[in-house]
């Protein structure tokens, strides 16, 4: 996504290290005013020690970072006025309507949104007063998406949003964070739903073993060549494959060739979470051969 401002963050060469354990291994990325940037990768991989820095809740061993033009490890109050967080159990207190929680919270940010105009814009209107407790499981989402929009943030942190959603529940949320975004919030997404990164995200980051091994828009991921569809048929007993650029030409030769449309024709191609998947994959190899030679060494 192209943008002429600064981006709402930038990141340059960031480590973290815990003793001898290298959490994170010298990242760069920038997240540009008004996209949805999803930070992918399997557990461990380094994602929530990123987002914690950004936030300003873990320090960093080095590089720089710049978050709403401010060094995280710098912030003051003002900054963090700017942010809103939804994390993956937000533990509101269940005694609470979602209008008291609410009006609770937003006194706490110097620019609120409207109380009313929130609870709206989560789709909660019939629920306002309804204490938390009694919220369903997709609603109580909802309550915890209200609380993190409530102080009007620039930049709003997603952490696994929709873990436990029917689908229903799941392409509401969608369309929620669609008008955040069509109102010029900027939006770092975390989650496993790699169909969820392909629905909102404009770009996304894959983390694995603590660097960065891929970045691009959603439909660019893993390059050009990850993107090649697969023709395969079974030929008597024995399945065959063959990845090609034009698989119609393909499929025609084969017809052509054999008289009549093979067995178990079908033409594959690769999903955002085949390209995902190829991604963490060949990077798990390339770091286990890396260990491999240090042995060695």
């Amino acid at each position: 996504m192209a943008s002429t401002s600064s981006p709402v963050v930038s990141v340059r060469g960031l480590h973290k290290r815990y003793g001898d354990v290298t959490a994170i291994d010298d990242i760069d990325f920038d997240i540009e005013t008004g996209e949805t940037f999803a930070l992918l990768g399997p557990n461990g991989a380094g994602k929530s020690t990123t987002i914690e820095i950004l936030e300003g809740y873990r320090d960093r061993t080095s590089g720089e970072v710049s978050v709403l033009g401010v060094d995280p490890h710098r912030a003051t109050l003002a900054w963090k006025a700017q942010l809103g967080i939804v994390l993956q159990s937000a533990g509101e207190p269940a005694v609470m309507t979602v209008a008291e929680q609410l009006r609770h919270f937003a006194g706490f940010y110097p620019h609120p949104r409207d109380v009313d105009q929130t609870i709206a814009a989560v789709g909660l209107t019939g629920k306002a007063n309804t204490r938390i407790a009694k919220l369903s499981g997709g609603q109580r989402r909802r309550a915890d998406v209200a609380l993190g929009i409530i102080g009007n943030p620039r930049l709003l942190f997603l952490d696994e949003p929709t873990t436990g959603f029917d689908p229903e529940a799941r392409r509401e949320f969608w369309g929620l964070i669609r008008e955040l975004k069509r109102e010029g919030t900027s939006i770092l997404l975390t989650t496993h739903y790699l169909d969820e990164a392909a629905q909102l995200g404009d770009r996304a980051g894959v983390i694995a073993g603590g660097r960065m091994i891929d970045i691009a828009p959603i439909d660019e991921l893993g390059g050009a060549d990850a993107r090649i569809p697969l023709v395969r048929w079974r030929d008597a007993a024995q399945v065959r494959e063959l990845r090609t650029t034009e698989p119609g030409r393909t499929v025609a030769e084969l017809v052509a060739r054999l008289g009549a449309e093979p067995d178990d024709l079908e033409v594959v191609r690769p999903s955002l979470e085949d390209i995902y998947l190829r991604l963490v994959g060949d990077a798990h190899v390339g770091s286990a051969a890396d260990d491999d030679e240090e042995v060695a060494a």
